[in-house]
């Protein structure tokens, strides 16, 4: 199962706590289908669709909680599960749970282009010229250049994210996406 899809079951009733009421037959915008392994659901709320699967469906509106199994993806579907609770209020939802920054996103780009360009033979000259344009790269210097030393960094970053998986790029920790030293 995907790191953000939460499974839902029905709660038992509680006068304690906040509870939220879920029909999924009559959320518009949403998706619910059966399968094999029980009832998969894309419902819309608060701007966003959350990935949710229940084992049953519950009969009409009913009281939910969300099961977050201690794994390796329970931070991801920690943050999931408080976007589906913030989505509930009624309140803005901040980020995705996979959202990477900005700048992170942009390096990773670089460092699969960077790896890509190694793997069709390029040297590393080549290699930033395609990354940064020929205009950055100096004629002579270039061993001691710091461009030279991003690039050949981009390329080994890109090849310990080719060595654990596409999947890598999903998790939040840094040596779990091969980043780390």
């Amino acid at each position: 199962m995907l790191s953000t899809v939460l499974s839902v079951r029905a709660a038992v009733r509680s006068t304690a706590s906040k509870r939220y009421d879920l029909g999924f037959s009559k959320l518009a915008d949403s998706e619910l289908r059966c399968a094999p392994d029980g009832w998969h659901a894309i419902v819309a709320l608060g701007g966003a669709k959350h990935r949710l699967w229940l084992s049953e469906l519950p009969s009409g509106a009913s009281s939910v909680a969300v099961d977050l199994p201690l794994d390796r993806n329970f931070e991801v579907r920690l943050r999931a599960a408080h976007r589906l609770s913030l989505a509930l209020e009624r309140r803005p939802l901040g980020p995705r749970p996979l959202a990477l920054p900005i700048l992170t996103r942009h390096r990773l780009i670089l460092a699969l282009r960077a790896v890509d360009g190694s793997l069709e033979g390029n040297n590393y000259r080549e290699i930033a010229q395609g990354l940064f344009g020929k205009h950055r790269i100096p004629d002579r210097g270039w061993k001691t250049d710091h461009l030279r030393s991003r690039t050949i960094r981009l390329v080994q970053t890109g090849l310990r994210l080719m060595r654990v998986g596409y999947r890598a790029l999903l998790r939040r920790n840094r040596k779990d996406r091969g980043e780390g030293s």
